[in-house]
């Protein structure tokens, strides 16, 4: 059993807004989620995204080695439902902290799954196709690479999803051995 109230307070020191506790069992990886990935602009172009993060069979087999983790969030007060630049700048506070506790995390749990909220940003340009990832145990796919939908997960696991229209939230999720 993992001990949450650690993880929840490198969760915060790491600068997320919310955490919780992630049954692993909840997370149902469906095709619909994954196809939706064909129209993102980094599609083909990532080591973290499809068709190079694995095929989903590929994708629940790893996931179904995994009993439990934490979700993580960032929530972005906007001005306006049009605030573009708030969601940019909540996006990188998520991202930051995301790369954050990755590297903290994997101190600990060397068979660490981190799923971000896009795709891997590690690298100022990635190498997909032409040459390896350069930093394979430092990268991480999005939830929705896996076909999660997001928003059940969150559910499942009593962690709120929408903050209102002039909010942005933006999860993550690291499932530990």
């Amino acid at each position: 059993m993992l001990d949450f109230e650690a993880l929840n307070a490198l969760a915060l020191e790491a600068g997320f807004t919310h955490a919780a506790p992630l049954d692993a069992g909840t997370i149902e990886l469906k095709d619909e989620v994954r196809d939706m990935c064909g129209a993102c602009g980094v599609y083909n172009h990532n080591w973290s995204c499809p068709p190079a993060c694995g095929t989903l069979d590929e994708l629940r087999a790893k996931v179904a080695g995994y009993r439990e983790g934490i979700l993580v969030q960032t929530v972005g007060e906007l001005e306006d439902q049009f605030d573009g630049e708030g969601m940019m700048e909540a996006q990188e506070n998520f991202k930051d902290s995301f790369t954050a506790l990755h590297d903290r995390l994997a101190q600990d749990y060397p068979g660490l799954l981190s799923l971000c909220a896009g795709t891997c940003t590690r690298c100022k340009k990635c190498t997909y196709p032409d040459e390896p990832c350069r930093f394979p145990d430092k990268r991480f796919s999005s939830m929705e690479a896996y076909g999660i939908v997001v928003m059940d997960t969150c559910k499942a696991n009593d962690l709120q999803y929408y903050y209102g229209p002039n909010a942005i939230a933006y999860t993550g999720c690291f499932l530990l051995k």
